[in-house]
């Protein structure tokens, strides 16, 4: 099953506190928004891309809980971007400072920030080509890292503001560079 969006902008603009309440009251359904104010309803993910999302996750945490430098947040987190869309990447991190300059309502909620750095891991039923344009987005919100993992062709593509997107061919690792300073996410497990 792919994504479903819908568009009820006709018929209501939801606000984001109906839009937080309409997620609220639907715990099993995984919802975004995009800019345009449309719904989106993703699939759920298989086992093999959860067990994916977990170990990377996993690598994530570890590293944040040596340096103490930011937040990091599983897939289950949706962020308010300035351009108005609820967006949940698959592992998001966000600087200790930006991230304390919230108040609780603002971190209780769906935060109203653009993270430092986003990955994706793309499920059978993504679109490619959809999630590029989620990257992008995510970069144009004020994203300063994010990799976009394809497993099923080994392809990883580096988003950063300003430049081209790079694309890499089953590398190893990728390297948090100076976002994520120290990180190097190992890749062997999600090639296997």
């Amino acid at each position: 099953m792919t994504a479903i969006t819908f568009n009820l902008n006709n018929i209501i603009k939801l606000t984001d506190d109906q839009f937080y309440q309409l997620c609220r009251d639907n715990p099993d359904v995984k919802f975004e928004r995009n800019a345009l104010g449309e719904i989106i309803i993703m699939s759920p993910t298989g086992g093999e891309t959860g067990r994916h999302n977990a170990r990377l996750t996993a690598q994530f945490v570890f590293w944040n809980e040596k340096t103490k430098l930011g937040e990091v947040f599983d897939s289950s987190t949706c962020f308010k971007l300035p351009n108005g869309a609820d967006r949940s990447p698959d592992v998001a991190w966000i600087k200790k400072d930006r991230w304390d300059a919230l108040t609780s309502e603002q971190k209780e909620k769906f935060p109203p920030i653009a993270p430092d750095f986003v990955l994706e891991l793309l499920s059978p039923t993504d679109s490619l080509q959809e999630t590029q344009k989620k990257m992008q987005e995510y970069i144009n919100a004020g994203v300063k890292l994010g990799w976009l993992i394809d497993r099923k062709t080994g392809r990883v593509e580096i988003y950063r503001p300003g430049k081209e997107t790079e694309i890499l061919q089953l590398p190893a690792s990728l390297s948090g560079e100076d976002i994520l300073p120290g990180f190097v996410l190992d890749l062997k497990t999600v090639w296997e």
